[in-house]
C-alpha cells in the first residue's frame, strides 16, 4: 500500500471521534451522467459506511447535472465529491479556497488516466470521424472532462473545423450526461457521441471501467451493437475532494476510508469507482493545472 495512504490510516486509527457540535451531517455529492437512483445504488455503501465511521447523518444528493454538484461545494452545501478533472477546473477557478483534492481512483494497470471516447452504432456504417461529417453528434454535459471539454479542443484539431452546427457535423446537440449520450447513440437519436473509458480491457465489456462499463452493467446496451470512432489523448482521472474548511479529523477519516475501500469492500469500491480500480492514490492540485489552463482558455 503506498506509504502516504498507511500513514493516512495509522493517524485515523489515533484520531478522537468526530464530536456532533463539529459537523451535523456529511453530505456526498454524486455527478450527473447516469440516472440518479443507479448513482444513489452504487454509493449507498459508501454512504452507510462514512455514516458510520464518522458518527453523524451521512446523506447522497444526486443533482441532475454536473454544475448541480459544483454549486454544491461551492456554496458549502456539500462536503465531498468525485469531480471530473473539468469540473474541478470550475470549482477551483470559481473558489480556490471550497475544496481539496485528496485521491484519485488508479486503474488495474496503475495509470490514473482515462479517454474520451467516440462511438457510433455499427450498423450505422460510421467508423471514423470522417464519416460523422454531416451527421449528428453529442456530448454529455458542459461541465465534463471528456464529454465535452477534450473532444471539444481535439476533435477540431482533427477535422479542421469548429464544433458548431453545420460547420463540420450537421448538428452538435447536449444530451445531458455520459448514460444519456449512450443511451441516445443507442436508441439512433444521435449518429455519433462521446462518453468516458479506462481504455483497458475489452470493447464488449465496455472496457474495465466508465460510463461504457456502466451501461453494459445495467443492462442498457451491448456493446457489440456499437463501434469506436475516436479517442481523446490520456486525460488525468478526476480527484475526490472535500470541502476545505472541514474539520482536520473528518478529513483524515473520509480519507482513510476511500483508500482502504478497495481492500475493505471490493464490491462497494466496484459501484463507487465505475468498475473495475486497483484503489486510489494521494492526488494534489498541481496535477490540474494542464486541464484548469484549458478550461480558461475555452472560456475566453
Amino acid at each position: 500500500m503506498n506509504k502516504l495512504i498507511a500513514a493516512v490510516l495509522a493517524t485515523t486509527a489515533l484520531t478522537t471521534p468526530v464530536l456532533a457540535e463539529e459537523i451535523k451531517e456529511f453530505r456526498i455529492g454524486l455527478l450527473g451522467g447516469e440516472n440518479a437512483q443507479d448513482r444513489m445504488n452504487n454509493n449507498e455503501c459508501l454512504r452507510a459506511k462514512t455514516e458510520a465511521l464518522l458518527g453523524v447523518p451521512t446523506k447522497l444528493f444526486a443533482p441532475a447535472d454536473y454544475n448541480g454538484v459544483i454549486q454544491g461545494l461551492l456554496g458549502g452545501t456539500l462536503d465531498m465529491a468525485w469531480l471530473g478533472a473539468s469540473g474541478y477546473a470550475k470549482t477551483f477557478l470559481s473558489d480556490p479556497e471550497a475544496v481539496e483534492p485528496i485521491l484519485v481512483k488508479v486503474n488495474t494497470d496503475g495509470g490514473y488516466g482515462y479517454y474520451s471516447i467516440g462511438f457510433a452504432r455499427k450498423d450505422s456504417g460510421i467508423t471514423s470521424l470522417d464519416d460523422m461529417k454531416g451527421k449528428v453528434f453529442g456530448f454529455g454535459d458542459p461541465n465534463s472532462t471528456s464529454g465535452f471539454l477534450i473532444p471539444s479542443i481535439e476533435i477540431p484539431e482533427a477535422t479542421g473545423a469548429t464544433m458548431t452546427s453545420g460547420d463540420y457535423f450537421g448538428e452538435v446537440k447536449f444530451t445531458g450526461g455520459h448514460e444519456q449520450t449512450i443511451v441516445a447513440v443507442n436508441n439512433g437519436d444521435v449518429d455519433g457521441g462521446v462518453t468516458w473509458a479506462d481504455g483497458l480491457g475489452e470493447w464488449e465489456d465496455g472496457y474495465q471501467s466508465g460510463a461504457l462499463r456502466r451501461a453494459v452493467d445495467a443492462g442498457l446496451v451491448d456493446m457489440n451493437d456499437l463501434v469506436q470512432i475516436w479517442q481523446s489523448k490520456p486525460i488525468p482521472e478526476g480527484p475526490i475532494v472535500l470541502r476545505k474548511d472541514l474539520p482536520e479529523d473528518v478529513k483524515v477519516k473520509f480519507t482513510a476510508l476511500m483508500a482502504s475501500l478497495p481492500a475493505m469492500d471490493p464490491d462497494c469500491a466496484y459501484g463507487v469507482l465505475s468498475g473495475e480500480a486497483k484503489g486510489v492514490m494521494p492526488i494534489g492540485h498541481d496535477a490540474y493545472e494542464v486541464i484548469i489552463e484549458a478550461r480558461k482558455l475555452k472560456s475566453n
